[in-house]
């Protein structure tokens, strides 16, 4: 009996012990579903910060939903133009009373604010699960997940198809088929290419006016690293096809002085057949103008036989939460609530950009206009497997110099220079 009666007490013991085992193994492995995040009891006020003006609208009435849902936490959101969020967000960051949750451009910004230690390790979050895992490399390093990438863009000029169609232009498959008909829309008195050489288009379309004369999608690693140079071929026969498009009056006067809104208007009013820049601003040429009917044009810079790339994608907006947070939790929260498949796809067709989530339906006519794509051999953005910010500037800065009437060779020289002096040569 006494044997019996002990008997039962380890035995209640045992399970007792395991039962406190499994439950704290089950916090440590579990913390991050969005059951076990633990929001403040008290009323919280989180920051959000982007730069995608465009999808405020979209973004607020999530906001709301998600507010609904967490009465206690208020979601602040700020926005920046994206030059100027590239310039001044990681600053902006440091101190935790901006952007607990915040967004970061891959490459040079993303490695900047890393090696800052502004990012939250997410790698063990169960929301990140919601996400199709190689979509979401670009906020990875060192086997971390530090951002999670929500769009899924197509970095390539978007063209007019009524336009095409109006003046039996095929969707040109090499250099020359390109320029000649650019050189139809020129003939018919319509712009061919509305650039926004002040800002953003050197940036954009140097993306597809270099991915097939540089297959190497390694190639700008290879810059940083020394072992390519901006002098040799494949980039001064790129600034050459640049210079060529604007020597030929391919582009609007002023192209280098031009910036987005002017660019976008000439496109919209459809005084241009084809935008320099890329998928993210389909739904906002849709909402200027929506007898638009647009599409994803990439220009092939060298003949049919030798086009290894048709396109490009990336994947940007890459959600973050800030290290310096005071409400980490709800940071999360908010994170875990836009990756829910119809929340993403909520924000996918309102705003007319592909994502990253898993299992999001798409409605809008501008997704199934780049549907396509999806099954094209594209390159992730060359433009962001840079870096080194200055190396960035002085690439497309080389860009801006030829269209402004330098010798490609000279705008070539004096980049290499600028990257030199970054890389210690």
């Amino acid at each position: 009996m006494k044997k019996s009666y002990l008997l039962s007490i380890i035995v209640v013991f045992a399970l007792v012990l395991s039962a406190c085992g499994a439950s704290n193994n089950g916090n440590k492995v579990n913390s991050s579903n969005k059951n076990e995040l633990k929001p403040s009891s008290k009323e919280v006020t989180i920051s959000f910060i982007h730069w995608r003006g465009e999808d405020v609208a979209v973004l607020d009435g999530i906001v709301a939903k998600f507010e609904s849902e967490y009465p206690n936490i208020k979601v602040e959101t700020q926005v920046f133009p994206s030059d100027q969020y590239q310039a001044t967000a990681q600053a902006k960051l440091v101190d935790g009373s901006v952007g607990d949750v915040f967004t970061s451009f891959p490459g040079a910004q993303f490695e900047a604010i890393a090696k800052a230690g502004l990012f939250t390790d997410l790698t063990g979050e169960a929301f990140v699960s919601n996400f199709t895992p190689g979509l979401i490399e670009a906020g990875q390093k060192d086997d971390v997940q530090y951002a999670l990438p929500y769009q899924l863009v197509y970095n390539m000029p978007i063209y007019n198809v009524k336009l095409f169609e109006q003046y039996n232009v095929e969707v040109p498959k090499d250099w020359d088929s390109f320029l000649a008909a650019m050189e139809t829309f020129k003939q018919a008195g319509i712009t061919p290419i509305a650039f926004p050489g002040a800002d953003i288009g050197p940036g954009q379309m140097m993306n597809t006016m270099v991915m097939n004369n540089a297959t190497d999608e390694d190639i700008f690693v290879k810059l940083e690293a020394g072992e390519a140079k901006l002098t040799d071929e494949w980039w001064v026969k790129t600034l050459s096809q640049f210079k060529e498009l604007n020597d030929k009056g391919y582009l609007q006067k002023d192209a280098v002085g031009t910036k987005t809104d002017a660019a976008n208007a000439l496109f919209i009013q459809e005084k241009a057949a084809i935008l320099g820049t890329g998928s993210f601003q389909l739904a906002g040429n849709k909402a200027g103008n929506p007898e638009l009917v647009q599409g994803l044009l990439a220009p092939i810079t060298v003949s049919e036989n030798e086009v290894v790339f048709e396109g490009i994608h990336t994947t940007t907006f890459m959600l973050a939460v800030n290290s310096k947070s005071k409400h980490p939790e709800e940071a999360k929260l908010f994170l875990e609530y836009l990756s829910r498949a119809d929340i993403a796809a909520e924000y996918a067709n309102g705003t007319g950009q592909n994502v990253t989530v898993e299992g999001v339906q798409y409605t809008s006519d501008e997704l199934k206009a780049v549907s396509e794509w999806t099954t094209k051999k594209t390159r992730f953005q060359p433009r962001f497997t840079i870096s080194n910010a200055e190396v960035q500037k002085a690439i497309t800065s080389s860009i801006q110099s030829v269209i402004g009437g330098t010798d490609p060779q000279k705008a070539a020289q004096d980049a290499q220079a600028i990257v030199d002096q970054q890389i210690g040569n």
